[in-house]
């Protein structure tokens, strides 16, 4: 049998049979590692799976492609999904954690509402890329940069073996469970595992995005216009009347709260105007987050391609450059025309292009956006949403749908567990899920949420005396029961 094997293999996994027949020739080419638990991808859901695993006494890879972890959590946005709408503390555990870390080493802002109400927690992100990295080394994580993930070792629903592929060579890495993080579902449909990308009915994908920063912001003067023009902001919109504030007490609270998390909207004159003159692109928001008040920083997220399908790698690269003219195209705009921008400065891009939907498994259980918007509560929770329904349409609009009471719904096991597979499950934003409960789960602190369920249940599920581990097979209490004694919200 030639190696590397024909493509027909690769896009299924190598069958353990296929493996053992250029297993000989293979060792002459590669090395072999074992471990419990490997975690593919480095971002949100990822730093929570490999945490969760690694606490729990599982011997743990995370593998990233990348030059660094952390994914959205370190691009500049405010981190989503802590909070419920009304409040209600929905995550706890690894997210939790890494908050009071950043704010231990002088990085943490604040929680932060926009009075619709959405809560958010503020942090700079340099110094949450500190905070991740010090708590996956206190907890033995084994980080595996610049390597990718290439074929998997299979037999039946069974994954064996993943090959890395780096600088250095090829490495077959084995383990006992794997946890795929990727966001864009690659090891579990390598695997065999059924999936759906972006709408089913029409093919579209949510808009992609950069999100960048601007440094020397005047946040007075931004506020003051802010409660002076207020048509020209997202406040109290007509998706949240069901648990907004009144118009003028959001407007006060924004103002009082003292802080530039505020959002320009396009449904308002300033920034209609721009696009239509062509001074700007076509864009839902131009919305504000601090990062530092130290150095008056904020990150802006306001650049949009929409159905682009990420998974295509020249469609991504052709879309970096269009993203980037509109960053530079923002940043003239807000100087121009924003009060508290005139001597602002660009000072930095997120390290990656955003994405928010690409591919999804078909799982035990499926989130519904029936689900989010009737707050369903699960006896199989393993964590919390609290997110909106937040779909990202092109041209100028973003759909919203609030979850009933602005509360929480849950997250069932089965969302994690492709079907058809034993030993693998998925977290974060590729998890099993319509479309519209997609757009709600991908938000990071949901996602850490599931990581850390993943990662647990991967670590109790170690010492299998047969070594054949099933999550199907896993009494769900025993890992609602492990999460919460570890401060997760279940």
């Amino acid at each position: 049998m030639p190696w590397p094997p024909p493509d027909d293999l690769v896009a299924g996994g190598l069958s353990d049979q296929q493996f053992q027949s250029c297993e000989k020739k293979m060792s002459q080419m590669i090395r072999e590692e074992h471990y419990d638990t490997i975690v593919v991808g480095a971002g949100a859901s990822g730093i929570g799976a490999a945490l969760g695993a690694a606490r729990n006494g599982a011997r743990t890879l995370l593998v990233d492609a990348g030059p660094g972890v952390g994914g959205e959590l370190v691009s500049g946005i405010n981190l989503l999904g802590m909070w419920s709408s009304n409040g209600e503390r929905i995550v706890g555990g690894v997210g939790r954690d890494l908050l009071e870390e950043c704010d231990r080493i002088g990085g943490y802002v604040g929680r932060l509402s926009d009075f619709r109400p959405i809560y958010y927690e503020a942090f700079d992100p340099e110094y949450m890329k500190f905070a991740i990295t010090r708590l996956l080394a206190r907890a033995g994580v084994e980080l595996r940069l610049y390597t990718f993930a290439g074929e998997v070792v299979r037999d039946g629903g069974r994954v064996k073996g993943l090959l890395l592929i780096n600088k250095q060579g090829k490495t077959l890495v084995r383990a006992k469970t794997f946890i795929d993080c990727s966001g864009d579902a690659d090891l579990a449909i390598a695997a065999g595992a059924a999936h759906e990308a972006g709408d089913p009915a029409t093919g579209a994908f949510q808009s992609i995005t950069m999100v960048f920063r601007m440094i020397g912001v005047d946040t007075a003067r931004l506020l003051d216009f802010m409660r002076e023009q207020p048509e020209n902001f997202a406040i109290s919109e007509q998706a949240f009347s069901a648990i907004a504030l009144p118009r003028e007490e959001a407007i006060a609270g924004l103002h009082k709260q003292g802080q530039p998390k505020v959002t320009l909207s396009a449904q308002g004159p300033l920034l209609s105007k721009a696009i239509d003159d062509g001074e700007m692109f076509e864009t839902s928001i131009v919305a504000f987050a601090p990062v530092s008040a130290l150095r008056r920083e904020v990150s802006v997220n306001s650049t949009k391609i929409s159905n682009v399908d990420a998974t295509d790698t020249r469609r991504m690269s052709d879309s970096y450059t269009e993203l980037l003219d509109q960053a530079l195209t923002c940043v003239r705009f807000m100087k121009a025309r924003v009060p508290g921008f005139e001597g602002a400065e660009f000072s930095g891009l997120a390290p990656r292009i955003g994405i928010r939907e690409t591919r999804r498994v078909i799982g035990e259980t499926v989130l519904t956006g029936d689900d989010v918007r009737s707050a369903r509560k699960r006896d199989e929770s393993i964590a919390k949403g609290g997110h909106p329904i937040d779909v990202w349409v092109p041209g100028r609009g973003v759909h919203w749908e609030i979850i009933e009471g602005g509360g929480s719904y849950d997250i069932p096991f089965g969302c994690l567990i492709p079907k058809g597979l034993e030993n693998v499950l998925v977290a974060g934003r590729c998890l099993s899920s319509s479309r519209e409960g997609q757009s709600s789960a991908r938000v990071m602190g949901t996602c850490l949420a599931m990581g850390q369920a993943a990662g647990t249940a991967a670590a109790l599920t170690a010492d299998s005396a047969s070594g054949n581990v099933n999550f199907n097979e896993l009494p769900v209490q025993r890992l609602r029961q492990r999460l919460a004694d570890q401060g997760a919200i279940v």
